[in-house]
């Protein structure tokens, strides 16, 4: 079947993983440019949020886990809150420090098996796991996770620097297989060492720190088109 460039870009903007990220701009103008002064550097589309600190920057991010996702695969939902947010910080140009998390699940077994995903992300990227909230209560068909993280960067690889007559590169670990049944997604992870996957993850901030780059994106599960629009 023959698809022109037209219908390309329909299915990409009627994609779900695309269409999720809309009403993001609606909150982040009601809360962050209008919301309390301070130290912070604003953007739509940054992975973290940005704090001038001493002779760098602190980086601020959250990510929450797809519904679906904790549901039919705990464990690996456990594992992703971990990656998800990590990478946010790397994409940006700098290294994590240590996280906390919120997690909702009133089932015993469905909550372990959350937490060890979540304790094999940290064992396997190195990062600490430093604290955190419970909520012992909520129903097995709604659980949630979300996972905040700090880090720290030298320089920055931003989402809004990119100009026309840039070029665009895609930074991706091939030597992977599917990842998660419950969501479309590759995973570069398993079956490799934590330091081969440390190796891999500093080529971004050394890109930052040697000024090799200005604009950077995690990609997205709006996959490497909408990730590429929304960064542009």
């Amino acid at each position: 079947m023959d698809i022109n460039l037209d219908q390309i870009i329909e299915r990409v903007r009627n994609y779900e993983g695309l269409l999720r990220k809309r009403p993001i701009e609606d909150v982040f103008n009601k809360l962050v440019l209008n919301g309390q002064p301070g130290l912070q550097l604003p953007n739509f589309g940054d992975d973290a949020a940005v704090i001038p600190w001493k002779e760098g920057f602190l980086l601020l991010a959250a990510d929450g886990i797809m519904t679906r996702l904790l549901v039919n695969e705990p464990y690996a939902a456990g594992k992703a809150s971990v990656m998800v947010t990590v990478n946010d910080i790397y994409s940006m140009g700098g290294r994590p420090l240590a996280m906390v998390n919120v997690l909702a699940s009133g089932d015993e077994e469905q909550r372990s098996k959350v937490v060890e995903g979540i304790k094999k992300g940290c064992e396997k990227l190195k990062v600490p796991m430093v604290g955190g909230h419970l909520h012992p209560d909520a129903p097995e068909s709604s659980p949630s996770l979300a996972v905040a993280i700090l880090g720290y960067a030298n320089k920055l690889l931003r989402s809004h620097l990119a100009k026309a007559g840039d070029d665009i590169i895609l930074a991706v670990d091939l030597k992977g297989d599917k990842g998660c049944r419950s969501v479309v997604s590759w995973d570069a992870n398993s079956g490799k060492t934590s330091e081969e996957l440390l190796y891999r993850l500093e080529a971004l901030p050394l890109i930052a720190e040697k000024e090799l780059a200005q604009t950077g994106k995690d990609v997205s599960n709006s996959g490497i088109l909408g990730t590429a629009s929304i960064m542009m």
